[in-house]
């Protein structure tokens, strides 16, 4: 990068940081500091709604996404508008009511300790994972920018994001949200407008979607039902209302966002405003993806986008096998760029014959690459067995430091780094309030003073900070960060859905009944999960379904006295 874009970069980065915890001062009880004194405004809780689920994960790996295999990931979030609607009519005014920490307080009050301990435990497990691969992905960045591994950059970012959420809590977590997404939006749009006007003068913005559309990469809509395909519209509004409700309505690090609200109603607000803009966020994200995959039609891309990875294989013994893969790489890739002027042409004649030709060989030129590529992948392992060797994350990013001006690169960069450190925070956040209220508050030091449990909430923060940190290490191994993110989730979103819609809509269900049901249910997932026995959207639906059967039979052979909860 250029010392422009390295001063853009740090200025921003220091501005969000440095208002985030002059705004956060004075955090000195455990409100403040977890709810943020429940102040907030209706924008502020959509933006920091918003930026908790959109994490550097989203700005790396969705561009990615699309290029490699198309928008359809987009399905995934047509559910997201019927949660919040839910949310909105049961679970935020519960939650309010109640005058909870966490979510999982009202369980206890429903059910039984037992309980609440075994979601907050869940919880805990899926989230303390899940925030490690967060923490993973803006260490990327530093990685292919300093060409350095990305354990360094991991513990450096790791550090920096600990630090501040310890300082400021909650309350610094949604100022610099606020101005997070702000800048996000504006850094999108203008990433956007930089891929069009890259493309040659000839292809402008509908040519370059046709251009893709005929190589499969603008699959938007699948209206085809199929248990095993992912992202369909029906695994999008029925799997992914399952998985959305439960994100939104029951796991800590969203329920904490929303319930630093100043009143229901600035919630609610909230809530509907991020499901409403969310879906079209997300699909311009992927369509920027879509544009650089056909950008890469006209400019011969990298053989692996990972620069890192690339740099220590050109710098080993097979440099000489490396250099031949390289030449046959770059002879494919003429061949395909001749057949992309071609359908150019034949797209602007309306010419179906030639169309579906020249389809036909970029396709094969295609798959061509594809063999190159594995080939390429093959001598890493070769070389290191130990070799990342899924460059999907990188390929946006590697567009953005080779192509786009200076200035904006610093920008972008910041934006991704931005967006890591949201929803890290957050996450950090919400398991310390977790940890704290439901575990410590709970079960170990009941009567100490607030003072002792502000200091218990930050020794948590930084506790999870080090388990997240550590999970970040690992988190290379495991593919599309975008999709291990919400796969992680589906096995136990379900489960736990399951169990708080047994405690607000089945009121003769007690708490022994929903606890074991809980075990069995998640044992079941995790095994179809396991093996694939459906697409793992369908695992939400699949475990929030088992939790209530299976609690409404136990209940039936317990032959325990009916518990209700009429307060609700």
């Amino acid at each position: 990068m250029s010392g422009l874009d390295w001063g853009v970069l740090i200025f921003t980065l220091v501005v969000i940081v440095s208002y985030g915890m002059y705004k956060s001062r004075g955090a000195q009880n455990i409100q403040g500091y977890l709810l943020a004194s429940q102040s907030s405004p209706w924008y502020s809780v959509c933006l920091s709604v918003m930026a908790t689920q959109a994490s550097a994960i989203t700005f790396l790996a969705a561009p990615g996404l699309a290029f490699s295999s198309g928008m359809s990931f987009v399905q995934f979030y047509f559910g997201l508008p019927l949660a919040m609607i839910v949310l909105c009519i049961t679970f935020v005014p519960i939650f309010h009511r109640l005058k909870v920490y966490t979510a999982y307080e009202y369980l206890e009050q429903r059910f039984d300790l037992n309980t609440r301990a075994l979601t907050a435990f869940l919880f805990l497990i899926q989230r303390g994972l899940s925030t490690g691969i967060t923490i993973y992905a803006p260490s990327i960045i530093l990685s292919t920018i300093l060409d350095i591994n990305t354990a360094y950059t991991t513990l450096c970012i790791g550090g920096i994001v600990v630090a501040y959420t310890v300082y400021g809590g909650s309350k610094a977590v949604s100022y610099t949200q606020m101005l997070q997404m702000s800048i996000i939006f504006l850094g999108l749009f203008a990433a956007g407008i930089m891929v069009v006007h890259l493309l040659p003068a000839d292809i402008g913005f509908g040519r370059a979607i046709s251009i893709a559309g005929k190589m499969g990469r603008t699959n938007a809509i699948d209206l085809k039902f199929d248990w095993n395909n992912q992202y369909n519209v029906w695994s999008g509004l029925i799997g992914g209302f399952f998985l959305q409700l439960s994100y939104f309505g029951t796991d800590q690090s969203q329920v904490g966002r929303y319930l630093t609200g100043a009143s229901v109603s600035q919630s609610r607000l909230g809530l509907l405003m991020n499901g409403l803009v969310k879906i079209p966020m997300q699909f311009l994200i992927l369509l920027i993806g879509v544009l650089v995959f056909t950008f890469y039609q006209y400019n011969r891309p990298p053989v692996f986008f990972n620069s890192f990875e690339l740099n220590k294989l050109e710098k080993s013994s097979y440099q000489p096998q490396l250099g031949v893969l390289k030449a046959e790489y770059e002879k494919t890739f003429q061949a395909k760029q001749l057949a992309v002027n071609k359908l150019s042409k034949a797209l602007e004649s309306d010419n179906q014959h030639v169309i579906d030709q020249q389809r036909t060989v970029l396709q094969q030129a295609d798959e061509h690459t594809k063999a190159v590529r594995k080939q390429v992948t093959d001598l890493m392992l070769k070389n290191d067995k130990g070799a990342d060797i899924n460059d999907n994350n990188y390929v946006f990013l590697s567009f953005v430091t080779r192509y786009l001006p200076k200035g904006l690169i610093g920008l972008l960069i910041a934006i991704i780094f931005l967006a890591s450190m949201g929803s890290t925070a957050s996450a950090l956040n919400s398991l310390a309030s977790t940890s704290v209220i439901d575990i410590y508050k709970r079960l170990i030091n009941k009567e100490a003073g607030d003072e002792k449990y502000l200091a218990a909430s930050r020794w948590s923060t930084v506790l999870w900070g080090a388990v997240c940190i550590a999970m970040a290490l690992y988190a290379s191994k495991i593919g599309n960060l975008l999709e291990a993110v919400n796969i992680l989730g589906s096995y136990i979103y379900g489960t736990i859905l399951g169990v708080f819609l047994v405690a607000f809509y089945i009121r003769h269900v007690n708490g022994k009944a929903v606890f074991y049901a809980a075990v069995i249910t998640e044992v079941i997932v995790c095994i179809c999960g396991w093996q694939k026995v459906v697409a793992y959207l369908w695992l939400n639906l699949i475990g929030c379904l088992l939790v209530v059967l299976i609690a409404m039979l136990l209940q039936l052979v317990f032959k325990n006295p009916k518990k209700t909860f009429s307060q609700i």
